[in-house]
């Protein structure tokens, strides 16, 4: 009896653990927008907010030949696009991939993004103490769709494991 007592303690405790782990980093709201007929990139909004600071450093896709995270501003009256290597991810706080100011493009899509589609996403994001990948699956969009309609859509949660 005692030993059942002390595993049923042991695993209450890895538990825990797991969530707290497991709730480091959220991904929600990832759409895509459908690519009309000779589109050959896409963009991907997502939200992203981490319990710690961290660096959103890399991210890949199968859908795609290449993916790139980039800023953009506007200068001198127009809007410029620059890519960079690595999106701040501060404690707490929500980044919207998307409307803060910088977004994730899909070039040289393999197939066209075609509305009800799940464009497969690994995330990598560096942390103090490690560098994790996190997959998301992006749900896409008709072609008409903004991003209200995408969220009224569905609020798909996924945590980092």
């Amino acid at each position: 009896m005692v030993n059942l007592l002390q595993l049923g303690g042991m695993l209450i405790l890895m538990l825990v653990s797991c969530n707290a782990l497991s709730g480091n980093i959220q991904i929600y709201s990832a759409w895509s927008r459908a690519t009309a007929p000779g589109q050959t990139n896409g963009m991907v909004d997502i939200n992203i907010s981490s319990m710690r600071s961290a660096t959103l450093i890399g991210v890949s896709s199968t859908a795609a030949n290449s993916t790139e995270l980039h800023s953009m501003s506007h200068e001198g009256g127009m809007m410029k696009m620059r890519e960079v290597k690595s999106v701040e991810l501060p404690a707490g706080k929500q980044v919207n991939l998307g409307e803060s100011g910088y977004h994730l493009m899909l070039i040289g899509l393999k197939a066209p993004l075609k509305a009800g589609d799940k464009v497969p996403l690994i995330l990598r994001i560096k942390t103090d103490k490690s560098i994790d990948e996190v997959e998301v699956r992006v749900e896409v969009q008709p072609l008409t769709a903004n991003k209200a309609m995408a969220q009224d859509e569905g609020h798909e949660h996924m945590h980092h494991h």
